[in-house]
């Protein structure tokens, strides 16, 4: 009988190790040009997002998060690289040499691959179409989406499988929510890194008319059209997150979201609707609008529920993810993003960085503090069409003034040849961009990018 209870106790003690042991799952979500004001927990007037709101409550919501770049690929670049962008010439969509991320960098789901994860992307990639810059050639076991900078809702065309072509779709943003539903049951009985980069609420302005019916007071056909698709992107999350719960994952699963850039309020192809209020400016500049985002880390027994107010990029996602599956990072990786967890617990105090810089062609800035350096495209202010670059830089106080407004560089002139002084010391790491701005985010339609009528929304498979 001493005997049996000693096996007992023994597994028993067995098991509360290796659940203590077990790394948590990632699950790192991007939105696709989302405004910043487009959401609850921005107090989006128009748009119900619950299930974002609910995971901003859950979790940390970060009111000066950034991403590295205002443009798609550059800042998935960084934030899969976990360095600038600029430091591989992946500076426009057209990526570095080859025309997407560099073959000789390495992506966070390498590093979590090589730890024992397993790895999926679902979605939009963005990062090349080559054969070498396939996501299942850059450590992730699994993928399905597509490979370009934009497409169809609701044309099965160019989305792929791992690397056959599906034959039937009903609405991008529903299928690669049940895509992730699907990939963490899987996965549920060991780690998995999942990266999940909603192509909502990115042109063709697509939605599902039964979503468009549920903003019948909003006049504006294009507003109403984002609305509807916010409204898709929300509930899939709300599904995926629903999934973790389901699965009794919830507590071992880091979740982050962000977007990929500011919302496109300039004029071009790809406006969508989206709206940037507070900040001054658009996609395609490195005024806040184009450069500021919605940004949530969450991670429930770990992360205590808040909002932190210090400055933080999409660079330190990275090494957020790999620092709580316990995978150091290596000299030769050449992160630049911090890991938050120790800022998020109050193990740290103060920002997480001295400054925060940005490089895209002509545009730049670099904010230390409060203040802001900014050289950034003219058609911001004045709507033309033109993309004119600003050549005389301007200095914000964004404690004071969140728009942009007030340039304070004749009456604070040492203080932006201090932060040009920095920008220019941090740029000498830079290369060359790689190609021509023109990879497809853009400027000008993707295959399968046409704007189609909307189509009724098909019953989930």
């Amino acid at each position: 009988m001493q005997s049996l209870l000693t096996v007992l106790v023994a597994l028993l003690v067995a098991g509360q190790l290796a659940a203590a042991e077990r790394k948590p799952n990632i699950l790192v979500i991007v939105g696709d040009d989302m405004g910043y004001n487009d959401i609850g927990f921005h107090k989006c007037p128009d748009i119900p997002t619950p299930n974002l709101d609910a995971l901003a409550a859950a979790g940390v919501r970060f009111t000066n998060g950034y991403v590295s770049g205002p443009y798609c690929s550059p800042t998935r670049a960084g934030l899969l690289t976990g360095r600038y962008q600029t430091r591989f010439g992946h500076e426009f969509n057209s990526g570095g040499a080859g025309g997407g991320l560099p073959v000789t960098e390495t992506t966070l789901a390498d590093h979590l691959k090589t730890a024992g994860y397993a790895t999926g992307a679902i979605g939009k990639w963005h990062l090349g179409a080559s054969q070498l810059m396939h996501p299942q050639k850059r450590g992730f076991d699994e993928f399905f989406g597509f490979l370009g900078g934009s497409h169809s809702y609701f044309d099965a065309g160019g989305i792929l499988r791992g690397t056959e072509p599906i034959k039937e779709l009903d609405y991008t943003t529903d299928a690669f929510g049940r895509e992730a539903v699907a990939f963490i049951d899987r996965h549920k009985a060991a780690p998995w890194f999942l990266y999940l980069a909603f192509n909502a609420v990115h042109t063709p302005m697509h939605a599902t008319d039964d979503r468009v019916a549920k903003f019948p007071n909003v006049e504006d056909k294009r507003r109403r059209t984002y609305d509807a698709m916010m409204l898709a992107m929300d509930e899939a999350l709300g599904k995926v997150r629903a999934k973790l719960t389901d699965a009794g994952l919830e507590k071992d699963t880091l979740v982050t979201f962000m977007s990929d850039n500011g919302g496109p309020t300039m004029v071009g192809v790809t406006v969508n609707g989206s709206r940037n209020d507070p900040l001054r400016g658009s996609k395609r500049t490195t005024l806040e609008g184009g450069v500021r985002v919605p940004f949530v880390v969450a991670w429930p027994g770990h992360v205590k529920p808040g909002v932190f107010e210090k400055p933080a990029i999409q660079l330190d996602l990275h090494a957020t993810a790999l620092a709580a599956a316990g995978v150091g990072a290596k000299p030769e990786w050449k992160l630049e993003g911090v890991n938050l967890l120790p800022f998020l617990s109050g193990e740290k105090s103060g920002a997480p960085h001295d400054a925060l810089y940005w490089r895209f062609g002509e545009q730049m800035a670099i904010r230390a503090g409060d203040f802001k350096l900014v050289r950034y495209d003219s058609n911001a202010d004045t709507n033309t069409g033109r993309h004119e670059p600003v050549t005389v830089a301007k200095l914000y106080n964004l404690a004071s003034d969140i728009h942009e407004d007030k340039d304070l560089i004749a009456t604070l002139p040492d203080k932006a040849k201090e932060l040009q002084a920095k920008w220019d010391e941090w740029n000498k790491a830079n290369i060359a961009p790689g190609g021509k701005d023109g990879g497809g985010d853009s400027d000008g339609p993707e295959p399968g990018a046409s704007e189609k009528p909307r189509r009724k929304k098909k019953a989930d498979k």
